[in-house]
């Protein structure tokens, strides 16, 4: 019977992008942006354009979604602009001291001056948060191909006796609501949904951490067989790298890593000058862009936001990348049907795709911190990797205290952090404005995203702050810290709680955090494949105790 679930959903999964590509739409994550020329309101014809300025602003100020806005603000004066996507954008400013304040915005159609989009509030700034179909991830975002996944993801452990795992994954899974809301350009609803989620993970990570290595292994039985978890990954491995190529977008954040990687190649300076298309693409830490040179080499950029063929091959590669080490990492802990499962739910789970198809560059702090695991063994190259980490993103910094715990991998990490600083000393000519624009912007933010931006709690962000800080000390000496699960639950636990105080958050930013968490919760059990679907296979006698050490040593031992 699961085998005919399994088929039925996979055909699904694989059926809906094949029909739906014809309809994806070219535009990214602001699908309403574009290169914008100021147009006076008395100039007349404009070249390329079948209307004038003053006819789409006045149709602009006729927008019924406007009409508040303008009565509270009299004084607002309308600017119009032609966009290079097509068509026309008029932004109403109030005057003030320093930068005029936007407080709307419309996009108007060329040909009919028909007003086509408009918005206010926090939707003026934020292009994301209006609700554009596929503006992240295409297709992987479709209702249809969301819950097939999910389907997937669940059908290894649809079966009794149910325990905590199965409340774990059905939370996990619920995230998808908040997508949802987001999707739909309600963050009202996203963001405050977003956070129970999480808290309950943070929750749940430092008890298993607390327990996993005081209680004995209890056994888990899969719904479906060792046979069934290799077909699964060789289907989603084939439907995501296909997904990638024929129905992906490259948002900003995957422009901005193939930006810096070229101007890596060109020996140009790293920070302050990326292009105005990508201003902020340089926010991130320069790992980020070494990771992309060479992808950027073999597909040089053309100089424009084109289809960033970079981007898509980095997004691809780091995806799989994390799925490999999560075999790998299972494989090495409890056996060749954990490896598997690992692998499989990374590949089944909806939230990487989303991330890979939106060509992001997360997946690769996910690798990053897995290869940090897999490093455990040659601690010099485990704290190069774990400094190499904290310095694409910086949250994976908060890892350090737990990760660099030996004298060879504080070796590691410094010269990994001396390396990468003095590559941007030397092309950037000093370090204040990497700070200015890395650290310095993220950390003054302004965003709708959390739940501090949307409800200004500032006070209650900065205990959680702290309390993000004292966790990621207090892990370092927690007992137990050299067991597999618990190294994976404290570490999960850390980048979690990095995330609930962060003041900018967003679902992209959970490919963190999820192969510690699959390693969570799930390592804890003892494995055994359902017999009626495939092979039987359970963790070897004493798998736990010798891969502890295989996967601990480096970072727990005292080199000489």
């Amino acid at each position: 019977m699961a085998r005919v679930i399994a088929a039925a959903v996979m055909a699904l999964a694989l059926a809906w992008p094949a029909a739906a590509a014809a309809q994806a739409q070219t535009a990214g994550s602001g699908a309403s942006e574009g290169e914008l020329t100021a147009i006076p309101s008395n100039a007349g014809q404009v070249a390329g354009r079948w209307s004038q300025a003053a006819m789409i602003i006045a149709s602009a100020r006729r927008a019924p979604e406007l009409a508040r806005i303008l009565r509270e603000h009299p004084q607002a004066y309308a600017q119009a602009y032609t966009r290079r996507l097509g068509g026309w954008q008029v932004s109403f400013f109030e005057r003030r001291p320093g930068p005029d304040d936007e407080i709307a915005l419309t996009i108007v159609e060329d040909r009919t001056a028909k007003v086509a989009e408009a918005w206010t509030g926090i939707r003026v700034k934020w292009a994301m948060a209006r609700g554009y179909p596929g503006g992240f991830g295409r297709h992987a975002a479709a209702l249809p191909v969301w819950l097939a996944l999910l389907a997937l993801f669940l059908l290894p452990f649809l079966r009794p006796p149910w325990r905590m795992l199965h409340l774990d994954l059905v939370v996990l899974a619920s995230l998808s609501i908040s997508l949802a809301c987001f999707s739909d350009g309600n963050v009202e609803a996203s963001v405050p949904l977003a956070f129970p989620p999480l808290v309950y993970l943070l929750v749940r990570l430092l008890i298993i951490a607390r327990r996993a290595a005081r209680s004995p292994a209890p056994p888990l039985r899969l719904a479906v067989g060792r046979d069934f978890l290799i077909v699964g990954i060789m289907f989603l491995v084939g439907a995501r790298v296909g997904m990638q190529f024929a129905d992906a977008n490259v948002i900003d954040v995957g422009f901005g890593s193939v930006v810096g990687a070229d101007k890596l190649s060109q020996g140009e300076a790293l920070y302050g000058e990326f292009p105005v298309s990508i201003e902020r693409g340089d926010t991130y830490g320069p790992a980020v862009y070494l990771a992309y040179l060479p992808f950027e080499l073999l597909l040089p950029w053309s100089g424009t936001w084109d289809s960033l063929p970079a981007g898509h091959a980095a997004a691809a590669t780091f995806d799989l990348v994390c799925a490999a080490l999560l075999g790998f990492l299972g494989t090495r802990l409890r056996g060749g049907l954990f490896g598997l499962l690992m692998a499989y739910m990374w590949l089944a789970f909806p939230f990487t795709l989303f991330a890979s198809n939106s060509g992001t560059n997360d997946a690769l702090v996910g690798a990053l911190i897995l290869g940090v695991v897999a490093l455990a063994s040659r601690p010099v190259l485990q704290g190069a990797t774990a400094m190499a980490a904290g310095l694409t993103k910086f949250a994976p910094l908060g890892l350090l205290p737990l990760f660099v715990r030996s004298r060879r991998t504080a070796i590691g990490a410094g010269l990994a952090l001396l390396a990468l600083l003095a590559l941007i000393a030397v092309l950037d000519g000093g370090l204040g404005t990497f700070w200015d624009r890395t650290v310095g912007f993220q950390a003054d933010r302004d965003s709708p995203f959390s739940i501090w931006g949307l409800y200004d709690l500032g006070l209650l962000q900065k205990i959680v702050q702290l309390g993000a800080v004292v966790l990621a000390l207090a892990v370092a000496f927690a007992p137990h810290r050299d067991h597999p699960v618990v190294l994976a639950s404290l570490a999960a636990a850390v980048l979690v709680a990095v995330q609930l105080a962060m003041p900018h958050w967003f679902y992209l930013y959970l490919v963190w955090v999820l192969p510690l968490v699959f390693l969570a919760f799930v390592g804890r059990y003892e494995l055994s494949a359902d017999r009626s679907t495939g092979s039987m296979e359970s963790a070897r006698p004493g798998d736990e105790q010798r891969t502890s050490t295989a996967l601990t040593q480096g970072s727990a031992s005292a080199a000489p």
